[in-house]
């Protein structure tokens, strides 16, 4: 048997899988689907040559991340960064428009421009402190108490009833809004508003990069740097019990922890087994891809320019909108999260041809196909958007449960973004990755940090195996190295 076992090939069991085969170990990773890659797959659907990512298409951390850095991403595959991070239509063509320049954000702005840079220039100052507390569990407390502060105060004033009293207009709070609705959950809230401003500050340094032929080109990389130093990839192989993999001396598991206690059964201590299985997840979301004969006709021209688009109008729209989420209830008015990649990658759909990435949020479980309400918040701030639609594609909440167990319920974030998930996650631990089964460890997006593709998880975990089981440091990661 090998040194390690991973089970599960997403982002965050491939950075673990990629750290320990550095280390010298041997690996071998397990994968129930026909391809590795978990969150960050990249499938032809509807029509031969339209190529659209299954789940994540924008990755905010590719370039962020501290696992990412020290993998050298960026000198491994292509990743196209927009000048427009991410764009807020409103209603009459006006637009909020988050550009990479935070000053020809602030510029658009008009009279609430001031106020957002005041909000912003001190997270953006300390971007990297603020990425690295952000990626590490909260309860270890921080070393730079100044990038802390900062980021809570701003959290303080966008997660809490505060949030409508800096901005005079629409354009700003529905910039900041679409971000912090990218988690699921009522808004105004700390853990949306932290969300939100991470993802808003790292539009502003590093900007919003698109993997060049898609979110499977991140997989790829790591798959590849796993097997060049002696690592194993097994697909089609659904791990059902621990008993398959016990003669590793390090299993590490990408998985969530209701897939933990089917997993363990009964060896798990009753302590820890109750945690478990009070662990709440989130709501869900709704996917629904398009064929275009041509690109978006938003009524703001700017928009086409952006990586990503969020859409369902003023702040206190989306906040409506996320409370009849919170309450089990399917928006007529849904908030919308769009993608555009053919617009920077011209690989993504044969020529005359775009495809278009979206999704809504909609109750855990959901079984409703929301393609009509996604198709009518397009055409409220894209006119004659109907006319460019050729075919299109739902998967609810119950199908991506089906595509990924991970995504329980529908769940694509591992698990609810509350305050105290973000202490416990899955329990409150200083090493939340270790289970109390010896040599078996948790890294999915279930651990902190928490949900999105930045490897961090793995990250964590597989460094504290290294130190724990194998009492060897971490590798270095280069392309080079």
């Amino acid at each position: 048997m090998n040194d390690v076992a991973v089970v599960g090939s997403g982002p965050n069991g491939l950075a673990a899988a990629v750290i320990m085969a550095r280390a010298g170990l041997s690996v071998q990773v397990f994968e129930a689907g026909p391809t590795a890659g978990g969150g960050s797959r990249t499938k032809e659907l509807l029509e031969p040559g339209h190529r659209y990512d299954v789940c994540s298409a924008v990755h905010p951390m590719a370039l962020a991340s501290p696992f990412f850095r020290r993998f050298e991403l960026a000198d491994r595959i292509k990743l196209t960064v927009p000048e427009i991070s991410y764009a807020h239509p409103l209603d009459g063509g006006d637009a909020g428009l988050a550009y990479k320049d935070l000053e020809r954000t602030v510029e658009g702005l008009g009279a609430d421009g001031p106020a957002f840079r005041k909000l912003m220039s001190p997270l953006v100052r300390r971007s990297e402190a603020i990425t690295e507390l952000l990626m590490s569990p909260l309860i270890r407390g921080y070393r730079q108490p100044g990038a802390a502060l900062a980021f809570g105060r701003a959290a303080l004033d966008q997660g809490t009833p505060l949030w409508n009293t800096r901005f005079t207009a629409d354009k700003a709070p529905a910039l900041l809004t679409g971000v912090a609705a990218h988690p699921v959950g009522r808004m105004p809230s700390l853990p949306s508003a932290g969300g939100g401003l991470l993802l808003a500050l790292l539009a502003h340094t590093v900007g919003w990069p698109v993997p060049d032929g898609g979110s499977q080109a991140i997989a790829d990389a790591m798959v590849k740097d796993l097997q060049a130093h002696g690592g194993e990839l097994v697909t089609d192989h659904r791990v059902s019990s621990l008993d398959e993999v016990r003669g590793a001396r390090t299993v590490l598991l990408d998985v969530s922890p209701k897939t933990l206690l089917e997993l363990a059964g009964p060896e798990l201590p009753g302590r820890y087994a109750g945690a478990l299985e009070r662990f709440r997840y989130g709501n869900a979301a709704c996917k629904v891809d398009f064929i275009l004969s041509g690109p978006v006709p938003w009524a703001n021209r700017e928009v086409g320019r952006a990586g990503t688009v969020h859409l369902g109008g003023r702040r206190a729209e989306l906040a409506a909108a996320e409370a009849q989420v919170a309450a089990g209830k399917h928006p007529h008015k849904p908030y919308v999260l769009l993608s555009q990649p053919s617009t920077f990658d011209s690989s993504r759909a044969p020529a005359g041809r775009h495809i278009l990435w979206t999704y809504c949020h909609v109750p855990a479980g959901s079984t409703v196909d929301m393609t009509e309400a996604v198709t009518a918040q397009i055409e409220r701030f894209a006119p004659g958007f109907r006319d460019v639609v050729v075919r299109s594609q739902v998967t609810t909440a119950a199908d991506l449960e089906r595509y990924n167990e991970n995504y329980v319920g529908g769940d694509f974030g591992g698990g609810a973004v509350n305050l105290w998930q973000m202490a416990a996650r899955p329990v409150p631990a200083v090493n939340p990755w270790q289970t109390p089964l010896p040599g078996i460890y948790l890294c999915s997006a279930s651990t902190p940090p928490g949900p999105g593709v930045h490897g961090m998880g793995g990250f964590h975990a597989a460094g504290l195996a290294l130190r724990r089981r194998h009492a060897l440091p971490m590798p270095d990661l280069g392309v080079n190295s």
